[in-house]
């Protein structure tokens, strides 16, 4: 006997194919993007272009779906080709930066327990979620540490989300272009070589799941970059990283980047997406005015400054310099300083804001 009727796809079959095809248009949407950025000349296509139009499509309500560990291989890309640009005398630079690196790390603290107190009346929310909302830390981290202290934790990653999304779209444009690009760096004696790169890179990424139960910041970045620093400045391994690859890093960072946000989420909270925008040009504003004064006590350029005080975005920031030629190490060096300290000192900051937060509450007027 047989059997005529039409084959069942499993629900499984089926919800493995229907993620597939979310997954292609997510890429095609983001190729799209960036397609068109380069077109019509915006400042850092390939990470902007994906970013704004996979953002629009998703609050469009186009269901687009996050690449599998795609940011986190952006991030060993770009970790890598930083950290082949580590000579020792770079890092010498790096070293004498220190007491600049914790300068701008207590401004960065200083800065956002000021959105926090911006943020309560603005947003309309308490000094909890207001203080996670404004931390210069991961999302994920700050939504879960605000969740535990008794916090809104969807408050505290859109807020994120918006920080985010606004330093990434703003800065990169203003420092490209109003700033002056440097030399074109590249590691002497880069061999150009396939089977060195993809060795490399698997090196890297095998540093960075290393370094993930370390108490390391960022590892998916910070472990390419120390790798890299490693074999470039021991003279063992020196590879150029092509092009084309920091263009896939690109458009993966940014990809992830629109995705994230989620139309529900931000029709429900449309005060606080309102009070995330000002808060977030705040941010931007009082990071390019300190920025001036670290460049003048310093001596560093000032586009370097301003994308090393940049409250979010470190993989974004060490793109924008590297793309600009300037010195992207020392960018990702004031930016893991910024994210160890803040994430090892979070709690021990929010008991300070607290008790800043009632004294200013109880004060009469």
């Amino acid at each position: 006997m047989t059997d005529n009727a039409p084959r069942q796809e499993t629900p499984g079959h089926s919800g493995w194919t229907s993620s597939l095809a979310r997954l292609g248009l997510t890429l095609l949407v983001g190729s799209l993007g960036g397609t068109v950025a380069v077109y019509w000349g915006i400042p850092l296509p390939w990470m902007l272009g994906p970013f704004l139009i996979c953002a629009a499509a998703s609050l469009a309500g186009i269901s687009l779906a996050g690449l599998p560990k795609g940011r986190e291989g952006g991030q060993v890309i770009v970790g890598l080709a930083i950290g082949m640009r580590m000579t020792a005398a770079a890092m010498a630079t790096t070293a004498v930066l220190l007491p600049a690196m914790l300068a701008g790390t207590i401004f960065v603290v200083v800065m956002t327990m000021i959105a926090a107190l911006l943020l309560m009346p603005l947003a309309r929310v308490d000094h909890r979620t207001a203080f996670f909302a404004t931390a210069a830390a991961g999302m994920a981290d700050m939504a879960t540490v605000a969740q535990q202290r008794g916090g809104d934790p969807d408050v505290v990653s859109l807020m994120h989300a918006i920080r985010v999304a606004s330093v990434v779209s703003v800065v990169p444009v203003l420092v490209i272009g109003f700033g002056e690009p440097g030399a074109p760096v590249q590691a002497g004696g880069a061999i150009e070589s396939l089977p060195l790169l993809v060795m490399a890179l698997g090196l890297a990424w095998l540093t960075a799941l290393l370094m993930r139960p370390l108490p390391f910041p960022n590892p998916w970045l910070v472990g390419p970059i120390l790798l890299g620093a490693a074999l470039s400045g021991s003279g063992l391994l020196m590879v150029a990283i092509p092009e084309l690859l920091i263009i896939l890093a690109q458009l993966l960072i940014g990809i992830s980047l629109g995705v994230r946000f989620k139309r529900a989420l931000l029709l429900r909270l449309p005060r606080v997406v309102a009070a995330a925008l000002v808060v977030s040009a705040y941010m931007i504003g009082s990071s390019a005015g300190a920025a001036w004064v670290m460049s003048s006590v310093s001596g560093l350029p000032y586009m370097t400054s301003f994308l090393a005080l940049a409250p979010a975005g470190v993989t974004e920031m060490v793109i924008t310099a590297k793309v600009m030629n300037l010195d992207a190490e020392i960018v990702a060096a004031f930016h893991v300083m910024r994210i160890a300290v803040i994430a090892s000192t979070i709690l021990l900051t929010f008991a300070l804001f607290e008790r800043l937060e009632k004294r200013l509450r109880d004060r009469p007027v």
